[in-house]
């Protein structure tokens, strides 16, 4: 097994309550071909949609499977976007599904929204405004050896669970489900971190989207961007290697798509993407 630094790793609290859906003036959004369409997107609580399911084959926009929370604070809802990780323990401490356990699958950007998975029994127990506790745990984290990966984002427990292998080569092998060019990435791509939200793969390009397997994507997979660096922001650089998580759903809008939270980055090709069909972190975290 690899070693890191996760025993030298602070465990901290952050905290939000659960975020209605919302809508502006006027309800609709334009798609890519020009169409006008009003459709479920972020925030609240979806039922029939969790990690391991479609991201693609549902009706909606940007949504967001399980639980979507954050914090009406500026500075704390911050906090609770940059030190939360995918996979650390998230915890119900009101409502009538106080106690319920669950997981962070993953940060969304612009609507600043933490995603939690929640069993479906507790789902059915939970509402709007409902207060959320995550044991944030993982920035920061680092293989020994290979300083020049950048690991975040990601709960030093999956982390291990994923079994990343260094080969004979010094590469670092990594369980994915699919691999996609930089030139199908938009929306995020210029952020000034990695360490928070997401960017979109872009599903505008039909023949594209059945050529790199996105039509298949679910959420939870991990796939591997190609000449994506974001080890310090996001942006194209030839050789650069990032994998990261699929959190949000297919969206109708030009420069838009299933949402990618990076998890691991590296300015060169050291990282080596292995297809592996259920490369999902439900599988690696347990999920039926």
């Amino acid at each position: 097994m690899l070693k890191t630094n996760k025993d030298k790793l602070v465990i901290q609290s952050v905290q939000g309550k659960i975020h209605s859906p919302a809508m502006g003036p006027s309800p609709y959004r334009i798609s890519h071909d020009g169409k006008p369409m009003i459709l479920h997107g972020v925030g609240g609580i979806t039922y029939n949609f969790q990690i391991g399911d479609s991201c693609m084959d549902l009706i909606g926009d940007h949504v967001e499977p399980g639980v979507s929370m954050r914090n009406e604070d500026k500075m704390e809802n911050q906090a609770l976007m940059v030190l939360s990780c995918v996979g650390n323990e998230a915890k119900v401490v009101s409502g009538d599904a106080k106690g319920a356990k669950g997981f962070v699958t993953g940060m969304h950007g612009g609507i600043e929204h933490v995603l939690v998975y929640f069993p479906q029994q507790d789902l059915e127990k939970m509402a709007i405004n409902d207060t959320i506790l995550i044991k944030a745990n993982g920035q920061g984290l680092r293989i020994e050896g290979h300083e020049d990966v950048l690991v975040m984002n990601l709960d030093p427990n999956l982390f291990e669970k994923l079994e990343i292998k260094e080969n004979e080569n010094g590469e670092l092998e990594v369980p994915i489900v699919t691999e996609i060019p930089a030139h199908l990435m938009g929306s995020g791509i210029g952020s000034s971190t990695s360490l928070s939200g997401d960017y979109d793969i872009t599903t505008g390009d039909e023949e594209a989207v059945k050529e790199y397997g996105i039509d298949k994507l679910r959420f939870g997979d991990l796939v591997l961007l190609k000449d994506c660096d974001n080890t310090y922001g996001r942006q194209y650089l030839k050789g650069s290697v990032t994998v990261g998580v699929v959190v949000h759903s297919n969206c109708i809008l030009a420069g838009h798509g299933p949402g990618v939270t990076g998890l691991i980055s590296c300015k060169t090709s050291k990282i080596k993407g292995i297809k592996t069909e259920d490369a999902n972190i439900a599988k690696y975290l347990g999920v039926k």
